[in-house]
């Protein structure tokens, strides 16, 4: 039977393929630059269904965020095969995992758009180019965090209409120092910054929203994909929430810079099971 591992910084999904279908299972996420051996250890031990856990697994496919060193996928593999010792273990970065979900075999583009953002060139084997993200201080153009930045930044300096002004207060009740302690001063800013997509996703249809989303999927374009060989030739697929619900404004965006969109889709895990199946 065949592992599946989807990692991310707070959520881990887990499919085991049977004959049957897939088994699916979430734990804690983990990420090398920030959790020692031990931590992964730990979830597999108590996490992990016991069901995964006790089954005959021949071969494991870990894709994971932090998983883009030779160390960091060692650290992984390690602690895989202490519960694993009979697998066979291919420890990738999270971005193969869109490349595989979204293009299978075949060349094209692919891109994520969730708290952060990246993209890459593949062709149908490997990434072959890969423009830096930057993180949000200094990149990460279309994502939830870099649309947060926008929109936080005109609400603080009342650049939007009233009605979204007072809908954001009406919801939120936070002060000029509340929203700067939250940036500058707590652990997460990206997070925090890439919540207020959800009250962007509800009032997308307003002018100044969809401003801030149209502007923030031209910038990606304009920054990442366009960065690629013959862009406007291969497809352009992405996975990631804020792709997949901004997505009738992403192909917006997409249309004006002639850029052709294949899938979009909210998580990778069902295009890894084709993949790998």
């Amino acid at each position: 039977m065949i592992l599946i591992a989807d990692s991310g910084a707070t959520k881990t999904t887990w499919s085991l393929l049977t004959d049957s279908g897939a088994m699916t299972h979430d734990t804690a996420g983990f990420n090398p630059y920030y959790n020692g051996p031990d931590v992964l250890r730990q979830i597999l031990e108590k996490e992990m269904s016991p069901d995964i856990m006790g089954a005959a697994i021949s071969h494991i496919y870990y894709y994971g965020s932090g998983c883009s060193t030779e160390k960091n996928c060692g650290i992984v593999s390690d602690a895989l095969a202490l519960h694993f010792p009979e697998a066979r273990i291919e420890v990738q970065h999270d971005l193969l995992a869109a490349a595989r979900a979204l293009l299978g075999r075949s060349e094209g583009i692919a891109c994520i758009l969730g708290t952060g953002s990246n993209s890459c060139a593949y062709d149908g084997k490997k990434i072959t180019a890969n423009v830096a993200s930057l993180g949000y201080m200094l990149g990460d153009e279309g994502s939830g965090a870099y649309i947060g930045r926008k929109f936080l930044a005109a609400y603080l300096k009342k650049k939007l209409a009233r009605e979204i002004l007072d809908a954001f207060d009406n919801e939120y009740h936070y002060s000029l120092e509340d929203i700067l302690r939250s940036v500058y001063n707590e652990g997460n800013p990206s997070s925090y910054m890439a919540s207020f997509t959800r009250f962007l996703a509800k009032h997308e249809h307003h002018d100044d929203v969809r401003e801030i989303l149209h502007t923030s999927f031209v910038e990606f374009f304009e920054e990442s994909v366009s960065k690629y060989d013959r862009y406007k030739q291969l497809p352009v697929s992405f996975v990631g929430s804020v792709a997949f619900h901004f997505r009738h404004i992403l192909n917006e965006a997409a249309w004006q810079a002639g850029i052709s969109l294949g899938r979009i889709e909210q998580a990778p895990m069902e295009g890894l099971i084709r993949f790998h199946s």
